[in-house]
């Protein structure tokens, strides 16, 4: 793997024609999506100011453009009409200030009248590399162009360590004020959320407190990408905790999930409804982002980076990395949140696979780009997905109706990465499993399980022969070939 030196990871693009033949490079890896949002060079991860405005929806990510490294951070845009077509827009923040002169880290998006503003992290480092972190805001004007405001929002606070970040920008009727939520780090290492306050989306920001949340004041020892989401008359708090391990998540110590419950923002206080619930069971879900102004009190929109901190993957050779979730549509079912794939997936649906003549323990052409639909029956199955010719090997999905668990298991692929993570997941279905909806993109699976129950994310990277599929049970299959949403163009 690679070394990189502090210079290489911190170099400035000032020229985007450095970047073309580095596209064109990228451009040709055989494990390029087709219909998930990913670089056009270089290293994504966090998905950033995900909001509604101006008839579109628009989306941002953290990017690097030198390689998969995690180093000088940009906001790069894009844009859709359906939440399934994206279109590539370039470059919205660049960190060109004193302030943010070592990145411009992750954040959230306000539109307010015809304006949308912008509120993100400014990684600030002295000489001596000693990082203060600042809470910046930009304003995307209608012709395309970001305007900074001349000074951070505020600076960091006193009384948390170096690691505060992630502003997440709320409105909140009730109380008639602007909250900036931030993840935030006890100087004795323990993870919080921050708040400040505001009547104003631009000025008087103060401290407003910590977030209470009890019972979990020892959860990890920080907190990234924290929120409060008001859904369907129920609190959900999400975030991502660092640095623990949770039964069934393996060796992984990076985590993203939720809390039901209830926000009282005149005390600042969250009262749990219930324990933290992983958001996704599969091994790459980080950072999930809600959209800003839906519209739809009963429903929320979310994407993830798929990827987590601290891993490699097998794009990083060929100077590209990460990739973001489908957007999905959150609801609250019981005490869970459910996660749905968007209705307008099904318009990339292309040509129908006809599986007539098919029985279990037949080995079957996969298409690399592909959307398989399962109609399970209440017996045991098995379903082995990117196997040789002779069914061997691939990620093996298997569900027993006794203990009533659905297990995904990638050790069988030849391109095994991040092992020492962990790699087979398990999820208890309470009411058995009726239904299976997986995406497969030429690097990732998305297995959608009982209508959005649970999700098992995952990135793959299938060599050559990998291209079969068996299922063992009795279950009504279909599926489809996929269209391209996502233009590969280099716009900087």
């Amino acid at each position: 793997m690679r070394e990189w030196t502090r210079e290489e990871r911190y170099r400035v693009l000032h020229d985007p024609q450095e970047l073309w033949e580095m596209h064109e490079e990228v451009s040709r890896s055989d494990f390029r999506q087709s219909f998930h949002i990913q670089p056009i060079t270089g290293l994504l991860n966090d998905p950033n100011g995900f909001v509604w405005h101006d008839n579109k929806w628009h989306l941002f990510y953290q990017w690097c453009p030198w390689g998969a490294v995690h180093g000088l951070k940009y906001w790069y845009h894009i844009v859709s009409t359906d939440l399934i077509t994206w279109k590539n827009c370039g470059v919205c923040i660049m960190p060109d200030r004193d302030y943010d002169n070592k990145g411009a880290y992750s954040g959230s998006a306000m539109p307010i009248g015809d304006s949308l503003y912008l509120y993100y992290t400014g990684n600030h480092r002295d000489e001596d590399w000693t990082r203060r972190s600042y809470t910046c805001l930009a304003k995307l004007r209608d012709d395309g162009w970001t305007e900074k405001y001349p000074l951070p929002l505020f600076g960091p606070s006193p009384y948390y360590t170096e690691h505060q970040r992630d502003p997440k920008i709320v409105y909140v009727k009730e109380t008639n004020l602007y909250y900036i939520i931030l993840g935030a780090q006890t100087k004795d290492k323990w993870g919080r959320a921050i708040v400040y306050k505001s009547e104003d989306l631009l000025h008087g920001w103060n401290f407003a407190g910590e977030l209470t949340v009890p019972g979990f004041e020892q959860f990890g020892d920080m907190w990234e990408c924290p929120s409060v989401e008001r859904i369907g008359g129920k609190d959900v708090l999400i975030f991502c905790p660092q640095h623990l391990k949770i039964q069934g998540r393996g060796e992984s110590d990076n985590h993203n999930g939720y809390i039901l419950g209830q926000m009282d923002w005149e005390t600042l206080t969250f009262t749990p409804d219930g324990q933290f619930h992983v958001l996704d069971f599969g091994f790459d879900s980080y950072a999930a982002e809600c959209a800003n102004n839906v519209q739809d009190e009963n429903k929320a929109v979310l994407v993830a980076w798929m990827g987590l901190p601290d891993v490699s993957y097998p794009t990083d050779e060929e100077n590209w990395a990460g990739c973001l979730t489908l957007p999905r549509e959150l609801t609250v079912r019981g005490r869970r949140l459910i996660q749905q794939p968007l209705p307008g997936l099904k318009q990339l649906r292309d040509t129908e696979i006809s599986l007539a003549g098919h029985t279990s323990g037949d080995i079957v052409k996969l298409p690399r780009v592909s959307e398989i639909e399962l109609y399970c029956r209440p017996d045991d199955l098995e379903l082995d997905l990117f196997t040789r010719e002779d069914g061997t090997g691939g990620i093996h999905i298997s569900y027993q109706k006794d203990s009533h668990e659905i297990t995904v298991d990638r050790s069988g692929m030849t391109n095994r990465f991040n092992t020492a993570h962990g790699e087979s997941r398990t999820r208890i279905l309470e009411d058995g499993l009726s239904h299976l909806r997986i995406f497969i993109d030429r690097s990732s699976v998305e297995i959608f399980v009982n209508d959005g129950d649970a999700v098992f994310t995952s990135r793959v990277f299938p060599v050559d022969g990998e291209d079969h599929f068996v299922l063992h049970g009795d279950s009504f299959i279909r599926m489809w070939t996929l269209k391209a949403a996502v233009k590969d163009t280099l716009v900087v």
